[in-house]
């Protein structure tokens, strides 16, 4: 693809097979934690959780309104709405699902039009950045005051499996943090090139070096096409 090549037509990707639909039972019933020491792993789980949280708003860092706001595929993925996303997510998993909903919830969280998924005119990229950071206390909250065997219930998952526990929870929202976490690094890099989280497993080159290694990989795709082609 080059600059020059239409936009993409969007397609949406097939249906994961799921342990559950597989015929196990991870999806519906997470198990006990009975014999581990609970207390260590809700420690390391929301360690881990915390750690994806500010990957995820690092990606903030520097940008204007409009480059935090700016749509970089078809489906319209941009760094502000994915931290706005993920601050209702967490507002809604440790808040409505345990008893415990955040105060002055703002109306989008109960939307199902995509409004929490960029920031309107109204919503500057500071007034997001503080509504994360007051979900994600709130969360905090009711994690340190839950044991990881606590129950609570999605009202929004099918009737089968709404009945969780906060181990449940933690691992849920650990993997949907750092699904957009890693979402919002290759928007930021498409944005201005900025790559990485600064964690060291980014490979050290120089803007020169990088430009040969795309050319390198560039060549690699071409290569593999014609050879598919037979050439």
């Amino acid at each position: 693809m080059t600059s020059a090549d239409p936009v993409p037509e969007v397609h949406p990707a097939p249906a994961a097979p799921t342990i559950a639909s597989s015929g196990g039972s991870m999806l519906s019933d997470e198990g006990s934690t009975t014999g581990i020491d609970a207390e260590v792993l809700k420690r390391t789980l929301h360690r881990y959780l915390q750690k994806h949280r500010a990957a995820l708003v690092a990606k903030l860092d520097g940008l204007a309104e409009r480059q935090a706001r700016w749509p970089v595929t078809p489906t319209g993925t941009n760094v502000l709405g994915l931290v706005k996303h993920v601050a209702g997510v967490q507002a809604m998993y440790f808040g409505e699902v345990f008893g415990r909903p955040l105060p002055n919830a703002p109306a989008w969280l109960e939307s199902e039009d995509g409004d929490d998924m960029y920031a309107t005119l109204d919503e500057t990229l500071d007034d997001v950045v503080a509504f994360h950071h007051r979900s994600a206390a709130h969360a905090d909250a009711t994690i340190e005051a839950l044991d990881l065997n606590a129950r609570g219930v999605v009202p929004w998952w099918p009737e089968d499996r709404r009945r969780v526990t906060l181990h449940r929870i933690l691992v849920h929202m650990g993997y949907e943090t750092a699904r957009h976490a890693g979402h919002a690094d290759i928007v930021r890099e498409m944005l201005d090139g900025l790559a990485g989280d600064g964690d060291g497993n980014l490979a050290e080159k120089t803007p020169d070096e990088w430009v040969l290694w795309r050319e390198h990989l560039v060549d690699v795709a071409e290569r593999s096409g014609l050879r598919d082609l037979g050439a």
